[in-house]
């Protein structure tokens, strides 16, 4: 079992990577300004998996995955009962357990688990941290990782006054370098959505690396 502390998670990070988690501590505490000057409060709340869940339980059921590890998710609750209908997010995707990984919540363990998730969070991740970031999510999926990435401003605002995304990159970019990363992890599934514009996502197909190997060809294709 991998299981680790966010406080060497931490010492991993550029500095600029530990400023932005200060960053976000700041505005789960004392809310943000969007960059229309709107003063939010509720920071990050949205369970944005939801959107999502007609597409990925076919993949959960099909894979067995039982334990879940939910990397940078916000105020996501996966124990209430609002998910679909009057089930939780648990009882939908017939889970045994989930952990939360959310450093600016103080949600500091990480454990591996079936499924890693993580929506809505590399984008927020300083260019340089993205390989050690990457790195950990797939160190502690057993059999999928699902990401979802956001390739457009956001609404919000650090406390700095940037822009919340501060790494913005085409979809077809992000496709290439995750391709290119999980090929360090063959045996682990991914599941690729990358959203040009709020709630306008694309799901790439879903890959595994050691089938880049098994293949006829050498070309592998951006799909």
């Amino acid at each position: 079992m991998l299981f680790k502390k966010d406080n060497q998670i931490s010492k991993n990070l550029s500095k600029k990577g530990q400023r932005l988690i200060e960053h976000y501590k700041e505005m789960v505490k004392s809310g943000y300004k969007r960059k229309d000057g709107i003063e939010v409060k509720n920071t990050y709340q949205s369970f944005e998996l939801k959107n999502f869940k007609e597409v990925i339980l076919p993949e959960f059921n099909n894979l067995k995955i039982r334990t879940l590890l939910d990397y940078g998710g916000g105020g996501s609750d996966w124990g209430k009962n609002d998910f679909h209908k009057n089930q939780s997010a648990i009882e939908y995707f017939n889970l045994e357990k989930v952990i939360n990984f959310e450093p600016a919540r103080e949600k500091n363990d990480l454990e591996a688990s079936d499924c890693v998730v993580c929506f809505d969070v590399l984008e927020h991740i300083y260019f340089n941290d993205l390989n050690f970031v990457l790195h950990n999510i797939y160190s502690n999926a057993k059999k999928l990782v699902v990401l979802q990435i956001a390739c457009y401003e956001a609404a919000a605002l650090l406390p700095s006054g940037e822009n919340a995304h501060v790494t913005i990159r085409p979809p077809l970019w992000w496709k290439g370098f995750v391709d290119s990363f999980s090929c360090k992890f063959p045996k682990i599934k991914t599941m690729l959505f990358c959203s040009a514009s709020y709630k306008q996502a694309h799901l790439f197909k879903i890959w595994k690396a050691e089938e880049y190997d098994e293949g006829e060809y050498y070309t592998v294709k951006l799909e």
